[in-house]
């Protein structure tokens, strides 16, 4: 952990990961769509939520402790999955998962997972969540999902906002492939990164560890974009969710939903949780930052369904932010990779720590004791006077 001694924010691991890490993987996960003026959004009107700094209140003896689908998790906090992230650093998602267990709070395995369900099964012995993509042979997404309850995994959370991939410039620029090409541009890259280098020659997979073996041709295909272009399904509708509701018997959960309309259809669907998701950015450009449409969803469906939220999370007053707009619980994606990047496991557990501290501090000077108390009393509205009643989307 020593060298993590000196990170004091997030930005700190974001800065570590960008020299540690081979560009293509550093910008794959920095990275979003087009123009990306909704990877800026996301920041840019989280920052726009101000606090209400509230004094002499006993804040004494803080609990950020609650629970996420009716799991028990330390802080309202939960791991986003990652597509490569075992490219960040050998064996990424087991050192994630490893950090998020010992943090007591919950961790998330792509489908287009480096290490595969079962590897992360075995090297853990502890559940996890598992994101489903569904793909035109649904005879894979079956056998996923057997993989899946074989491996005790605690909740599905089923990915909707990714039908088409939105182009990713830097992605195509980079020449993004899992392993890397043999270019001398990065054959340079990685030359200059040693570390890097000796985690993913160590690591237990080197290609997409949840298809090689079980998909067709995948053996042979390194390229993401090229893959899921050729295999995502255009024609997914909310039937398709009502097929995994029937196969998967244990927690559901809906990712990228961030239309009021949307959130209503959801709620009906007997999923057990929604996560209020533009993708971070890398799908459709242009369109809401998840905090300004997080209200507007919470005021549909909070008291029907558990919210979560994704996007932009950066700081301790970011989740504050969320559960006071109306989430229960805050997603991290860049960050912990920024962390995994920079330091592997210890760097994950670093940034769940910042997290976890900054949002102690701020919760206090808001004049909360409980994570569980949160609401919009605890944001001003838009400079004015906080709004009178606490979100309702409260769901115990």
């Amino acid at each position: 952990m020593s060298s993590m001694k000196h990170v004091t924010c997030i930005a700190d691991l974001r800065e570590m990961a960008e020299r540690k890490v081979p560009r293509a993987f550093f910008d794959y996960a920095d990275s979003g769509s087009y123009a990306e003026e909704t990877l800026r959004a996301n920041r840019a009107d989280l920052e726009r939520v101000k606090l209400r700094q509230r004094v002499l209140i006993d804040v004494d003896k803080r609990d950020l402790s609650t629970t996420i689908v009716g799991q028990k998790a330390s802080l309202p906090l939960a791991l986003a999955p990652i597509g490569l992230c075992g490219m960040q650093h050998g064996d990424g998602e087991i050192l994630a998962a490893r950090a998020a267990n010992e943090a007591g709070i919950p961790f998330c395995l792509s489908t287009m997972s480096i290490c595969s369900i079962e590897d992360v099964a075995e090297a853990t012995g502890k559940p996890f969540w598992f994101q489903l993509y569904v793909i035109r042979d649904r005879g894979f997404i079956k056998d996923l999902i057997a993989r899946a309850k074989a491996a005790k995994c605690s909740a599905l959370v089923l990915t909707v906002d990714l039908q088409i991939l939105g182009q990713r410039h830097r992605d195509i620029k980079n020449g993004l492939t899992v392993p890397p090409e043999i270019r001398l541009k990065n054959i340079i890259d990685i030359a200059t990164k040693p570390r890097w280098a000796w985690s993913i020659i160590r690591g237990r997979k080197k290609t997409f560890g949840n298809l090689a073996g079980h998909v067709k041709g995948m053996e042979n295909v390194n390229s993401l974009s090229t893959w899921t272009a050729s295999q995502f399904d255009p024609t997914l509708s909310w039937k398709d969710v009502e097929w995994v509701r029937k196969l998967w018997p244990g927690k559901l959960i809906l990712k990228g939903i961030l239309d009021p309309e949307d959130a209503r259809r959801a709620a009906k669907t007997g999923a057990d949780a929604i996560i209020v998701s533009n993708h971070g950015g890398r799908q459709l450009d242009g369109t809401s930052s998840s905090i300004s449409m997080l209200p507007k969803v919470a005021e549909a469906v909070g008291s029907q369904i558990e919210i979560m939220f994704d996007g932009g999370v950066r700081t301790g007053p970011d989740i504050l932010r969320a559960l006071a707009l109306g989430a229960k619980s805050c997603m991290i994606g860049r960050a912990y990779i920024w962390g995994l990047g920079a330091g592997g496991q210890d760097g994950v557990a670093k940034a769940i720590d910042i997290l976890r501290r900054e949002l102690d501090v701020n919760m206090a000077l808001c004049g909360v004791k409980n994570v569980r108390d949160i609401g919009r009393d605890v944001v001003m509205s838009e400079g004015a006077a906080p709004p009178k009643a606490k979100s309702a989307s409260r769901r115990r």
